[in-house]
């Protein structure tokens, strides 16, 4: 009886110090503090969470569980969308975004040499708020949105 009571105990303690790893870098804090890394980086401002646009991502996320298609809500907001394999964070896919970096010239304001239009949107002075999901796809993927608000990209205007 005393070895199946320290074997539970043990089984317990094992999950439990699993749990903080399983969930580490898929906050909302952690979505949010990428962000705002990669803002203060350039001068702009942080950004706030938003509970109702985190809302408004994961509706349309919990739509695309089925196939991770990586298409756009449509809706009213800015968005930024990615992809990735089961293990891709929160972290990992706004990083994604944020690499695209290299390829924004801001002198000319545009992009060179490869996509940069999420890295803006990410960076974007006049957009202050801010709410993202992640979800496993049964394709065996990742789907990561963020909304934003107000929205940004504003063509012809610079980012910062």
């Amino acid at each position: 009886m005393a070895s199946k009571f320290f074997l539970a105990i043990c089984l317990v303690g094992i999950l439990a110090s699993l749990t903080p790893v399983c969930l580490a870098q898929n906050s909302n804090k952690d979505f949010l503090d990428a962000h705002n890394e990669a803002r203060a980086a350039v001068g702009v401002g942080p950004m706030t969470w938003d509970d109702k646009l985190a809302a408004y991502a994961l509706n349309y996320a919990k739509k695309r569980i089925n196939d991770c298609a990586m298409e756009h809500s449509m809706g009213p907001y800015s968005e930024n969308i990615a992809g990735g394999i089961n293990s891709t964070t929160a972290v990992q896919g706004v990083n994604l975004w944020v690499d695209e970096k290299k390829f924004y010239d801001y002198k000319s304001n545009s992009c060179v040499g490869g996509e940069c239009r999420h890295y803006t949107q990410v960076v974007w002075r006049d957009t202050v708020r801010v709410g993202c999901a992640r979800v496993y796809c049964k394709t065996g993927g990742i789907f990561i949105i963020c909304d934003y608000e107000p929205p940004g990209n504003n063509e012809g205007e610079h980012p910062y």
